[in-house]
């Protein structure tokens, strides 16, 4: 029954989605358009995440009819300071969702005042410790964008349509709603348009069955960790993973990543407070990850996931800090300057706890290139820090069409030896993409579990064999391919010959009958 609900609570968000995409098409397009519905997704979570804060704490002390949202704005004052400290931000009663939404097809200046309650929502943090966490969360959300109208009143119009758009969204109480309602509507967002998602630099939105088939290989033998990070977090969509798998309190010290886009940043943060996640809990950098990273502090992390921007360009060699960079420098060679992929795997590993684990995507290339990448994977394997290759299937990812892998990395491996695994058959087909069900993932998880020899699928292989490919890491290198090939029973295929031999002679014998009898006719 709850199942039911659940997926009957998704389809009608999902269709509140699509109506409002109807209702602003021809005017913001694609990407631009989520990035409205989100933001104003965002002040929607955070106007009822407050008021049911204030609320309940109220009615827990016998004021029963105790309403924020009817308060005026000198009476809430008072709570200002208390609720910054608490919840990390303040919204004034008037400048609520629901109360800038009642007004908003009267008020002529609503881009003003959207702006308005915006700014002040994000300077309400300004010097307490949630600051950063606050600051440019709305610099997406352009109110007086020509993308919205030419004029005034036509933005204006637009806006009254997104705000009753994501007011009507069927979304619950957001502590006891089935399904996560916002974090949901924020994934379906970025699904319906992850294509259009940064491609030039690399980037591809990472579908949700890969983050969590990364979560759950990151967590095997775990049931709690001090931290979990991203070195390039793009949406946050990996991190959150762990929120739901683990559940929020068995991540102790919280949720950790950096991000070098500024609007990709700001997604993620605000992904992260629509699921529930509080300021305290999540530290996220904007930044190169690769030259500047910001959790210096925070290091070691018990689990490290990401999908890294495929073969992306960084300073490398060019920069002569990187060669003496304690991330870097064990390998004695840095990643090409054109192909970053290397370099995210050794800044993971640095990072890395001593009992921890790190699920990382890759590019196939890495694998068995020579010259730096060859050197670096040397390194990996002579100091046993690779744990597991898993070849993905090809098309999971929006955006392209490539097969990627996982490299599983551990500091503490009890034996030397590398398990490969060949999961590019196991998908299912959707449209044009395939995708990982529950099934496959299932499938995976118990091979990487088990670390056994299993035909055409898994093997355990010595790293002295590995040496001895000259470090080559693919897993097609290793496992077996599955024979196609039609199994022929010689002694059938004997028989058969014999047949059509004897056949052909006696076709040979009618024939030779027929060409005496006319030539005695003859």
């Amino acid at each position: 029954m709850t199942d039911n609900k659940r997926e009957q609570e998704r389809t009608e968000l999902h269709r509140t989605i699509w109506n409002i995409a109807n209702d602003l098409r021809g005017s913001v397009d694609g990407w631009d358009f989520k990035q409205y519905v989100l933001g104003m997704l965002f002040y929607r979570y955070i106007s009822e995440n407050l008021t049911d804060y204030i609320n309940r704490g109220e009615h827990e002390a016998g004021n029963e009819d105790f309403d924020y949202a009817k308060l005026t704005d000198s009476e809430a004052e008072e709570a200002r300071m208390d609720l910054v400290h608490t919840k990390g931000f303040f919204i004034l009663p008037s400048e609520l969702f629901e109360n800038v939404r009642k007004k908003a097809a009267g008020d002529e200046n609503l881009n003003e005042t959207l702006e308005r309650a915006f700014r002040n929502i994000e300077s309400s943090a300004q010097g307490a410790p949630s600051e950063d966490d606050f600051k440019g969360l709305f610099d997406d959300i352009d109110v007086n964008s020509n993308k919205l109208g030419g004029t005034v009143a036509k933005r204006n119009e637009k806006l009254v349509k997104l705000m009753n758009g994501v007011g009507e969204m069927k979304l619950g109480d957001y502590q006891d709603n089935t399904i996560d309602a916002f974090g949901d509507a924020y994934e379906f967002l970025m699904g319906m348009y992850a294509s259009n998602a940064g491609k030039s630099g690399g980037e591809y939105y990472t579908p949700q069955e890969v983050s969590e088939l990364l979560t759950r290989i990151a967590l095997v033998g775990k049931k709690e960790v001090n931290k979990v990070y991203d070195p390039a977090c793009g949406s946050g969509s990996l991190l959150l993973k762990f929120a739901k798998i683990l559940g929020k309190g068995n991540v102790r010290l919280g949720f950790f990543g950096q991000e070098i886009n500024i609007t990709t940043y700001n997604l993620c943060r605000i992904n992260m407070f629509l699921h529930d996640i509080d300021y305290d809990k999540f530290d996220i950098g904007h930044g190169d990850t690769l030259t500047d990273p910001l959790h210096w502090d925070d290091e070691p992390f018990e689990a490290i996931v990401s999908n890294p921007p495929y073969s992306v360009k960084w300073d490398g060699d060019a920069n002569p800090l990187m060669i003496n960079d304690p991330r870097f420098s064990p390998a004695g060679v840095l990643a090409p300057k054109s192909k970053a992929d290397l370099a995210f795997v050794m800044h993971s590993l640095s990072w890395l706890a001593t009992n921890g684990t790190a699920a990382i995507v890759c590019f196939p290339g890495v694998m068995y290139r020579g010259g730096a990448e060859q050197k670096i994977r040397k390194y990996l394997i002579d100091n046993n820090y690779i744990d597991c290759v898993i070849q993905l299937p090809d098309n999971l990812f929006f955006g392209t069409s490539i097969a990627t892998c996982i490299m599983v990395l551990k500091k503490s491996k009890p034996e030397n030896n590398t398990l490969f695994i060949d999961a590019s058959k196991e998908c299912v087909k959707v449209t044009n993409s395939n995708k990982l069900t529950q099934k496959n993932m299932d499938a995976i998880i118990d091979a990487y579990t088990k670390r056994a020899d299993h035909d055409n699928f898994t093997v355990l292989v010595p790293n002295a064999d590995i040496v001895a490919q000259d470090y080559n890491l693919s897993v097609s290198n290793y496992v077996e391919q599955k024979d196609t090939r039609e199994v022929i029973d010689i002694a059938v295929l004997n028989a058969e010959i014999e047949e059509i031999v004897a056949r052909e002679q006696v076709l040979r014998d009618e024939i030779a009958k027929i060409i005496a009898e006319i030539e005695v006719g003859e």
